[in-house]
């Protein structure tokens, strides 16, 4: 009896830890469901210090480190999530990956790119991967361009994202953390940032960062300005948050959108949100063209290829002061995963971060030129030790002085979270090579060419990448495309059957043309053309000293047939021919047969004696270099003797 008791009490007592290890997980859920990351992970580690494991468990406790980019905590939960074997959507093996870096295990990380290609299906990220299988040598390539050391503004709390403002750096920070009325924001359980400026000194360091603008300034997040060149206006980054209202998206969340403010004498006023900012989706992170007539930022709105990640988008300033409508970037630079962090130079030289690019781990900086067509040049990591193994984002610089900042949370000579850093370029990321594609449509027959031609150009992966018309003289030009390329172009005109060319473009700077040739869909016929070629018929042949008419041929004669039914005057001559073998005599008598054949197979079939003349011209005409004379033998083979043993047919008249 007293065993069963004990039996009993454990049971119960078991069915009260499970119990509460459910009750402690749901909990966990509510906080991770409103991004409170750091009060979900403290529940979910303490659970699974207790042995409760699940796939459910450790996609949270892995996700909630690494949407706080804290890829190494991340990792060891990823590594947990993959050790039960159990089968979990692509994206954590992107995710995986990310974190594999993060700890130097890039064989590892491959290995789960892998798999993430194979399981992804259409996902820009494998496109791009599969064309970059030697990522990391380009990425050396580009390495050691910069000298680069801790920008000496930071705090033991988040500092990030870096404008030019003056004679000032103004950046974000979270450093009000520890204040008895500063709001904690539960993403971090740090302060929301606020706007700092810290003025240059003569000796090019800093004084100490002071808060930028109270009147910008909100209880909720503002970062990453960006300040029109007379210092009047300024676009920057704010929670759902304006004249003391905050907004909320469906699911009651606060996320990012664009604001404007412009200078009165010494204060920052009219502060206005953009027209596009919506209460469903974020709009952070603007960067403005040298020309300030485009504005460019980060959002997860529609037409994002990320989803609920990030692209690059930009939009048009009005001269009036409105805006157009936001355009994507495209997927040439944007992916699945994340791109943020927009930065133009007055080069038109556009950096951005990314986790969706090949890159050393986390957030990479990336740099294209914006191109005048509106295209976009090569995407070019721009290697250490800008990038490290962790999140690197934020990139500025002046391109004249070659000094510039990038924002990390890497080990390296950091005071916690993420720190501003401060580099100069000794080199320049080598220039796009570039290819000029230029070329001409042309009829196929006569070589002339063929105007208002419609030509499209293709990447080896059949993505449309631009579409022309050819001028008055059938040529077309398209522009600058990458080097070291394969691209197709099809050409279609009315009249015409389509066709495409491939076309390699070379490594080195130049210009590649091309040449579209198109056959006409029906060709005019003329006397002494062969029928079969005006019309692709094909030739008729026969066997090996036979003259009968055999089923292949029987199908190409009926298309004989039919054309001279369509053309009731039309007259042909019948030519026909044997190979080599056997004497000339012989094959001149069994050449005549075999003309005779095929003009008596058409009259069996409806044609009129009088539009038939035929004769055999024995081994006289042959097609190839199989000749037999004088010994009657050839090397050739039976195939190659097959088609010297053939009808043609002649127009005579029409």
């Amino acid at each position: 009896m007293k065993t069963k008791i004990i039996i009993i009490l454990a049971l119960l007592l078991n069915v009260f830890s499970v119990n509460a290890q459910e009750v402690k997980i749901k909990k966990a859920d509510k906080n991770y469901e409103q991004f409170a990351y750091v009060d979900a992970i403290k529940t979910y580690e303490k659970v699974a210090e207790k042995g409760h494991k699940s796939v459910e468990l450790f996609q949270k406790l892995a996700n909630a480190y690494y949407f706080q980019s804290k890829l190494e905590d991340a990792n060891k939960w990823y590594t947990e999530l993959f050790a039960m074997n159990q089968e979990v959507e692509p994206e954590y093996y992107f995710r995986y990956a990310q974190t594999l870096k993060s700890v130097g295990d890039y064989k590892k990380a491959d290995q789960m790119m892998e798999k993430f290609y194979q399981k992804s299906g259409n996902d820009n990220r494998t496109k791009i991967g599969k064309t970059q299988k030697d990522y990391l040598a380009e990425i050396k390539k580009n390495s050691g361009r910069y000298q680069i050391k801790n920008a000496g503004i930071n705090s033991e709390f988040s500092d990030y994202g870096t404008a030019f403002y003056k004679d000032e750096l103004v950046f974000a920070s979270a450093r009000d953390t520890g204040s008895i009325s500063s709001k904690k924001h539960s993403w971090t359980n740090q302060s929301y940032t606020n706007l700092y400026g810290a003025k240059v000194t003569d000796n090019g360091n800093f004084e100490s960062p002071k808060k930028f603008s109270k009147s910008v300034s909100s209880k909720y997040h503002e970062s990453t300005p960006v300040f029109t060149q007379d210092g009047n206006t300024m676009y920057f980054t704010r929670n759902n948050f304006n004249n003391g209202k905050k907004g909320r998206d469906s699911e009651r969340t606060i996320l990012l959108k664009l604001y404007k403010a412009t200078k009165e004498g010494d204060k920052w006023t009219n502060v206005t949100e953009l027209p596009f900012n919506s209460n469903e989706y974020s709009v952070a992170h603007p960067a403005l063209s040298p020309d300030e007539k485009t504005l460019y930022f980060a959002s997860n709105m529609p037409g994002t290829i990320g989803g609920d990640q990030s692209d690059i988008f930009k939009v048009n300033i009005n001269a009036d002061g409105s805006y157009g409508t936001p355009e994507n970037l495209g997927d040439k630079i944007n992916t699945e995963g994340r791109e943020t962090f927009p930065y133009v130079t007055d080069n038109n030289e556009l950096y951005f971060a990314s986790d969706g690019h090949p890159g050393l781990g986390g957030l990479d900086v990336f740099v294209t030129q914006l191109k005048d067509d509106g295209s976009v040049g090569s995407i070019k990591n721009v290697g250490e030790p800008v990038n490290s193994n962790m999140d690197d984002f934020a990139f500025l610089i002046d391109t004249k002085t070659k000094n510039g900042f990038v924002s990390s949370n890497r080990k390296e000579d950091n005071l916690g979270y993420d720190d501003i850093y401060k580099f100069t370029e000794i080199l320049p990321i080598p220039k796009d090579c570039e290819q000029l594609l230029t070329g001409i449509v042309v009829d196929d027959d006569s070589q002339e060419p063929i105007a208002y031609a419609k030509v499209i150009l293709y990447d080896a992966t059949e993505n449309k990448l631009k579409e022309l018309t050819s001028d008055a003289e059938g040529k077309y030009d398209f522009g600058t495309v990458e080097c070291d390329i394969k691209l197709k172009i099809r050409a279609e005109k009315p009249t015409y059957n389509t066709n495409e060319i491939s076309v390699s473009i070379p490594k080195e700077s130049g210009t590649t043309d091309s040449k579209v040739a198109l056959e006409l869909t029906e060709k005019p016929l003329q006397i002494g053309d062969p029928l079969n070629e005006a019309l692709n018929i094909d030739i008729i042949y026969f066997d090996l000293d036979k003259s009968n008419i055999r089923p292949d041929a029987a199908v190409e004669l009926a298309k004989v047939l039919e054309v001279m039914k369509e053309y009731p005057t039309m007259k042909i001559d019948v030519r026909s021919h044997t190979d080599c073998r056997q004497t000339a005599k012989y094959n001149e008598a069994l050449s005549d047969r075999r003309a005779k054949s095929t003009i008596a197979w058409l009259i069996k079939n409806g044609i009129a004696t009088d539009r038939l003349t035929g004769r055999g011209y024995g081994e006289s005409q042959l097609v190839n270099d199989c000749g037999c004379e004088p010994t009657n033998d050839s090397p050739c083979s039976e195939e190659q003797h097959q088609k010297n043993r053939r009808s043609e047919f002649i127009i005579k008249s029409l």
